[in-house]
C-alpha cells in the first residue's frame, strides 16, 4: 500500500461521480430477477500460503525484496503467470515506465461471459526495497491468484466476464493501475461494472475493513462476514492510497477488503476482533520483517474466503 493518504472530504462527491459516470451502481447491471448465484468455494488457506511461500523465496533470491524494476518483481508476476497460464486463463503482460524503470501489470481473462460486463478482482504485487512484501501485498495478490485458480478448478462458468490483475508500482503511486485504466478507451472502460480491490489482507493484529464506496459491493462483503459473525468496519485508513483509487476517480464502481497497516488497534477494536490494542494493525509495514512470519492465517483464511465469494455473487 502506497504511503500517502488522502482524504475523505470529497467522498460523497466521488460516490455521486461514480454514479453518473458509470450508470448507477453495480446493481444497476443485474435485472430484477435472477436466478441464486452459485456457492463459492472454500480456499484452502495453504494454498494461499503456499504461494506466500514462493513470493517470499522470490524476495530472498532477488535482494530480499520485489519492488518495481527490480528482478524479485519480475520473477513474481512470472510466477504467478505461469500459474494462470495453466489453469487455462489468457494472459497479458502490460509494460510501462516510472523512475526510469520498466513496470509490468499482469492481466488475467478467463473465457466467457458477457463481455460487455467485466468484473475485475486485483490487487498490487510489489512491494517496497525495504523487505519482501509478504503482507503488502504478497496477501492480496496470493488470494487473487488462488480465487482465480479456484474459478478454473470449478470450470466456473459466469453471466459476466471475470478478469484478473496484479498491478506494478503501486508503491510509487498506483502507477501501474493508473495506466491501465487510462489506457482503457472509453467503451472499454465502461464494460468495467466492479473492480474488487485486495491490499494487505493477512496483517499480524488484524481488523476486518470493508471498502464503503459501491453500495452493492460493500453489502456483497458485509453480508458474508456477518454470516461469519464478524463485525466489520468502513475502510479509512487506505482510502485512495491503492488500487481501486485509480478505478474510482474514472467512475468505475470500487470496493475490497483491507485488513489494516501502521494505524493502532483501539481497544473496542481489540475487543470485537481479538490482538492486541495499542499496537499497530501490522507493525511491520514496509518494514524488512514483513515476511512469512508476518501474516495471521485466520485472517487471511476468512478474506480470501471473502474475495472469493465476492467474486462469485458479482460475477453470476
Amino acid at each position: 500500500m502506497k504511503l500517502s493518504v488522502s482524504g475523505r472530504a470529497t467522498a460523497a462527491a466521488a460516490v455521486a461521480a461514480v454514479t453518473l459516470l458509470a450508470g448507477g451502481s453495480i446493481a444497476d447491471a443485474a435485472p430484477a430477477s435472477r436466478t441464486p448465484a452459485a456457492a463459492a468455494p472454500d480456499l484452502p488457506v495453504a494454498n494461499i500460503k503456499a504461494h506466500l511461500t514462493q513470493l517470499q523465496s522470490i524476495a530472498t533470491a532477488n535482494g530480499g525484496n520485489r519492488a518495481h524494476g527490480r528482478a524479485g518483481y519480475k520473477a513474481s508476476l512470472d510466477y504467478v503467470k505461469a500459474r494462470l497460464d495453466a489453469a487455462g486463463f489468457t494472459t497479458t503482460v502490460q509494460q510501462f515506465t516510472s523512475s526510469g524503470r520498466t513496470g509490468y501489470n499482469l492481466i488475467a481473462d478467463w473465457p466467457g461471459g458477457d463481455t460487455n460486463q467485466v468484473i475485475m478482482a486485483g490487487s498490487h504485487l510489489d512491494g517496497v526495497s525495504a523487505g519482501p512484501g509478504i503482507n503488502d501485498n504478497g496477501s492480496g495478490s496470493a488470494a487473487v491468484l488462488e480465487t482465480a485458480l479456484a474459478v478454473s478448478r470449478a470450470g466456473y462458468h459466469p453471466a459476466k466476464h471475470l478478469r484478473f490483475a496484479w498491478w506494478g508500482a503501486e508503491e510509487l503511486g498506483m502507477v501501474g493501475s493508473r495506466y491501465y485504466v487510462r489506457n482503457l478507451s472509453p467503451a472499454n472502460r465502461a464494460k468495467i461494472k466492479g473492480y474488487l480491490n485486495f491490499d494487505m489482507i493477512g496483517s499480524p493484529n488484524p481488523g476486518y475493513f470493508v471498502y464503503d464506496d459501491d453500495p452493492a459491493i460493500e453489502k456483497t462483503f458485509k453480508d458474508y462476514f456477518t454470516g461469519l459473525g464478524i463485525a466489520t468496519e468502513p475502510e479509512t485508513e487506505g482510502d485512495g492510497r491503492s488500487d481501486h483509487a485509480s478505478f474510482k476517480n474514472m467512475g468505475i464502481p470500487v470496493g475490497g477488503l483491507f485488513s489494516g497497516a501502521d494505524y493502532i488497534k483501539t481497544a473496542a477494536q481489540a475487543a470485537k476482533w481479538g490482538g492486541t490494542a495499542g499496537r499497530a494493525f501490522d507493525r511491520c509495514y514496509h518494514s524488512s520483517c514483513d515476511t512469512t512470519s508476518n501474516i495471521n492465517d485466520m485472517a487471511l483464511d476468512r478474506n480470501g474466503d471473502a474475495a472469493a465469494h465476492a467474486v462469485w455473487q458479482l460475477s453470476s
